[in-house]
């Protein structure tokens, strides 16, 4: 499973999607006494099951037992929950709801559903995956690359078209033809028939969804709340400090002062700055809670996450950059016990003590240049991860012996030879 090709990976999209609608569909129909499509808009697809078979099935091959159950709850879980909140977003409405259901999680994830996730991710990554595969390779690989294309094409269009049409249903259809006096009636009375037709389609297929009120934002507050400008302050912010925290904490453990960056240039802990980002936005409205809800929501997903993390740069950069097979209670080596913990004080500390003295600052800085700056810091964040991204993919082409011949690579090897990255990354190894 490391070695998938894009076109596998596409194949077993479409599959498992294809699969859970199959799975939705018949169990709506049971449940409802009567034929309901559970299909992502038009299409047969739940493209939740297609993302959360994908992501188990490439980064947790390597478990088994209780454990692939586990992290395979987790992962599909932390799916669902932002599929939830995306449908929210986009639509308005709350097509699922499990508020009705003992341990649940803001009515969009909740205990027994993850069980089902988990016995659902053992079966696609003991058995699916292999099925699939062999199936793929049945058929002439020309003519399985022009059906994924087409496939992908038209479920693509799918959600797109509908969420425009839903998005300007009404007086949003009404002014951009009477703004740009581009359509004429008859297509006008046609948009009409197809956002009443894609409504219908999801009241069927998700009867108990209910709207969900839009809040007005307070534009005189710069990043009030929880929105995109401070998650993204906050992810720069958590980067840093946690690049600080790792410097500071190898110096104690270890006697040696030890650079901890993710990336070239700066100090910047990708991994941390992720993780704040993402905790900070799933557990924003229970920021409140008990230090115990806290601290479990911590270990489980910092746990699940850094495990991913590990899996995903050593797939593509083929390079291990944390290994604790010598602690004990460790899983594979990606992550271990007490490093789990660690996510989980962490998770008290930020929300308890750290997020609410960075919030009252970051709202306090004025709105235009609050919003330059965030700008200024993606842009320099994107290019510095793409400069990383090459010079590790050159320092991986060094020792496999590969040449430099083009610019970029002659480039890489006179600014970042194997002893610059040595320094930079003292804890980088081959995967193999």
């Amino acid at each position: 499973m490391d070695n998938l090709s894009v076109y596998e990976l596409m194949w077993l999209f479409l599959s498992y999607s294809f699969l859970g609608w199959i799975l939705e569909t018949v169990f709506a129909t049971i449940k409802e006494r009567k034929v309901v499509n559970r299909g992502l808009i038009n299409g047969p697809f739940c493209i939740i099951y297609g993302i959360s078979a994908v992501l188990i099935s490439t980064t947790l091959h390597e478990l088994t037992g209780i454990w692939l159950i586990l992290f395979a709850a987790i992962y599909a879980s932390v799916v669902e929950w932002f599929g939830g909140h995306l449908v929210e977003k986009i639509y308005h409405e709350k097509w699922w709801d499990y508020s009705d259901i003992k341990w649940n999680f803001e009515g969009y994830v909740c205990v027994p559903m993850a069980a089902v996730w988990g016995v659902l991710g053992y079966i696609v990554v003991k058995f699916g995956d292999s099925l699939l595969l062999d199936l793929y390779k049945l058929f002439p690989e020309l003519l399985m690359h022009i059906i994924l294309w087409i496939i992908t094409g038209c479920l693509i269009a799918d959600i797109v078209f509908s969420s425009i049409i839903i998005k300007f249903e009404g007086k949003g259809v009404d002014k951009i033809i009477e703004a740009n006096n581009k359509f004429t009636e008859i297509s006008l009375k046609l948009e009409k028939w197809i956002a009443k037709r894609i409504n219908l389609r999801i009241d069927k297929a998700y009867p108990k969804s209910s709207k969900v009120e839009k809040k007005e934002k307070d534009k005189s507050v710069f990043a009030r709340g929880c929105d995109f400008y401070k998650i993204a302050l906050l992810f720069f912010i958590g980067s840093f400090l946690g690049d600080v925290t790792e410097t500071i904490f190898c110096r104690v453990t270890a006697g040696v002062w030890m650079r901890r960056s993710s990336v070239i240039w700066g100090q910047f802990s990708i991994v941390w700055g992720l993780a704040i980002a993402i905790v900070t936005a799933m557990l924003y409205k229970y920021r409140e809670k008990s230090d115990s809800f806290l601290f479990i929501m911590g270990t489980c997903l910092g746990g699940a996450y850094e495990y991913l993390c590990s899996v995903f740069t050593e797939i593509i950069f083929g390079k291990i950059f944390w290994d604790y097979s010598k602690i004990p209670f460790n899983l594979g080596g990606r992550i271990n016990l007490l490093y789990c913990f660690f996510w989980g004080m962490a998770a008290v500390v930020w929300f308890k003590i750290c997020y609410p003295k960075l919030s009252a600052i970051i709202e306090k800085i004025p709105v235009k240049p609050g919003k330059i700056c965030t700008w200024v810091l993606i842009i320099f964040m994107s290019v510095d991860v793409v400069a990383t991204c090459m010079v590790l993919h050159r320092y991986d082409q060094r020792e496999n012996g590969i040449v430099a011949t083009k610019q970029w690579q002659i480039w890489v090897d006179d600014n970042y030879n194997d002893a610059r990255m040595e320094k930079i990354y003292p804890n980088a190894k081959n995967a193999n």
